[in-house]
């Protein structure tokens, strides 16, 4: 078996000092696990100029895109890691799946009016990568086999040499304004309500966008509101005429060694202005009866999504309704796992999961029709997922909340929550502003 090649660089806590290198280069990602703030990710992992880029043809299945993609890993070639190197990536695919692209894996209505420009998904093929390792202390510049010399010798040349230090700018024209008024807010978790008296569903993610005009580099932007959010599974695209800028906090499909994790996110209290008042709405989210049963509802739906592709029996639940505290929220969080069937790979376990249960509701079908009449836009890029799957298999993913979408002067952002038969309209709409207010105000603070 062919072995990756590794080339040793200083260790740097934050990503940024080695993506402003290639932040205008085409394909340039970064997936970032939020150091030296945050503390619950491992590796960043970044990089660029794609051997090729993919995105679905007009027509094409889910499936059949999926399939293209396992092409091109064949077509990079197998590789392995050193020994004893605990790197997750070894060469392939970095790239997005927006919400939307669930409408090719499974039957649903598009009434929604699609105004983001964005492809339904888009994966570039990687045949280099720097990682780095916040547990080692390490950062290391990663070549598949199949990378030429002379490109391995460039990419050593730019990373061992300075970085420029090129400044950037991003503002803001106005405020954020949302797209839907109060009323039209509380209309769609009236009808949600009635479905759900109906036994249309248990649940459903309601959301609502907000927008702003604005100017500047969305790197800029970027890095400001990774210094007020940090978390572990954020991440930088660079776009050809703009960027996606995720802070999301929430893992979707984990594959390593063909055990599979997901930590669905769902119950949420705003951060207190003290000690004392913080620790009471923890204490509140842990007690609360009604954000254990969404919770619970979501692991339901999950055990299921992975039971479609994790052998029989494996599927477990080891952690269920966990405390974790971000700058801006307390979140419930819990933990399903599961072992990969034979003859299952990890485009198999995303045809059957995506998109993620707990930003559609339960049943999944139903609530994302009911999503598509209520919505007026597509979600493109939001509660979609930001990935890698490598050349031997190996796939981590997030759920792309705490997200914005920067292009054409316009800057976008959605908060939403679970709608059940007992919510309160008024705390569901403070909820979906509370999640992602940290990020608007942000925003709305940088310097004209």
């Amino acid at each position: 078996m062919p072995i990756c090649t590794l080339h040793p660089l200083p260790y740097k806590a934050d990503p940024a000092y080695w993506f402003e290198r290639i932040r205008h280069a085409p394909g340039a990602v970064l997936l970032d696990s939020g150091r030296p703030k945050a503390t619950r990710g491992r590796f960043d992992i970044l990089s660029a100029w794609p051997l090729s880029v993919l995105e679905p043809d007009e027509n094409e299945s889910g499936r059949a895109f999926f399939q293209r993609l396992r092409q091109k890993l064949r077509e990079l070639g197998d590789a392995e890691l050193p020994v004893n190197s605990e790197l997750p990536f070894a060469g392939g695919l970095i790239g997005l799946l927006t919400y939307d692209f669930g409408s090719r894996l499974e039957t649903l209505p598009q009434q929604a009016k699609d105004d983001s420009g964005l492809p339904l998904a888009r994966f570039g093929l990687y045949d280099w990568a720097l990682i780095t390792d916040h547990q080692r202390q390490a950062s290391q510049l990663l070549f598949h086999p199949a990378l030429a010399d002379p490109e391995r010798e460039r990419l050593i040349r730019l990373f061992d040499s300075a970085a420029s230090g090129e400044s950037a700018s991003f503002r803001l024209s106005d405020r954020f304004r949302a797209d839907l008024t109060i009323d039209a807010y509380r209309h769609g978790i009236e009808r949600i309500q009635a479905y759900i008296q109906a036994g249309d569903c248990y649940q459903v993610n309601f959301t609502q966008r907000f927008r702003a005009e604005c100017s500047g580099d969305a790197w800029a932007a970027y890095r400001a509101l990774r210094d007020a959010c940090p978390t572990p599974f954020a991440g930088f695209v660079a776009l050809d005429d703009g960027a996606i800028a995720s802070l999301s906090p929430e893992r979707f499909l984990h594959l390593h060694q063909g055990r599979v994790e997901t930590r669905p996110i769902k119950g949420t209290r705003p951060r207190g202005e003290d000690k004392q008042s913080d620790a009471e709405q923890a204490q509140a989210l842990l007690a609360s009866e009604k954000d254990r049963a969404e919770n619970l509802m979501i692991v339901d739906l999950l055990r299921n999504d992975l039971g479609r592709s994790c052998r029989i029996g494996s599927v477990r639940v080891p952690e269920l309704f966990a405390l974790e505290s971000y700058p801006n929220v307390h979140h419930l969080v819990s933990c399903v796992t599961g072992e990969l069937a034979d003859h299952r790979d990890a485009f198999d376990l995303l045809a059957g999961s995506f998109p993620g249960g707990s930003i559609t509701g339960a049943p999944k079908i139903r609530a994302m029709q009911i999503i598509d009449e209520l919505e007026p836009t597509r979600r493109a890029i939001y509660c979609g997922s930001l990935l890698y799957i490598d050349v031997r298999g190996e796939m981590d993913s997030s759920i792309a909340i705490r997200t914005l979408l920067i292009r054409d002067g316009q800057v976008s952002c959605w908060g939403g929550g679970g709608i059940v038969a007992d919510s309160d309209w008024q705390a569901e709409y403070q909820e979906s502003i509370d999640k992602v207010k940290v990020l608007l105000q942000t925003l709305e603070q940088l310097p004209s």
